[in-house]
């Protein structure tokens, strides 16, 4: 049962560093410090955007419109953690 826990653990782990890889990302991508037309940056990009947007496109249309500020990637991050949270101190202990 622990290597489920911790299987469950390390994907929640590694989406919330694609979380924060996309978010940095589109801030540089919308500042022009990468260079857009390249291809090798054009396949992260879109790569980065078909990981997470179908968790942050729900999100967004349930979030108010902020004026151009997109906090859905923090919303995510803190379900993540309280997920995490959840899974180790009340779950895990009740199957353990």
């Amino acid at each position: 049962m622990l290597a489920l826990f911790q299987t469950i653990d390390l994907a929640l782990n590694l989406y919330t560093w694609v979380l924060i890889a996309s978010a940095i990302f589109s801030w540089l991508y919308a500042f022009n410090v990468i260079n857009s037309s390249n291809r090798f940056v054009s396949s992260i990009g879109m790569f980065l955007f078909n990981v997470t947007e179908p968790v942050l496109r729900p999100l967004r249309r349930v979030l108010p419109n902020l004026g151009g500020i997109d906090i859905s990637p923090i919303v995510v991050l803190l379900l993540i953690f309280f997920i995490r949270s959840l899974m180790w101190n009340s779950i895990y202990p009740l199957v353990a």
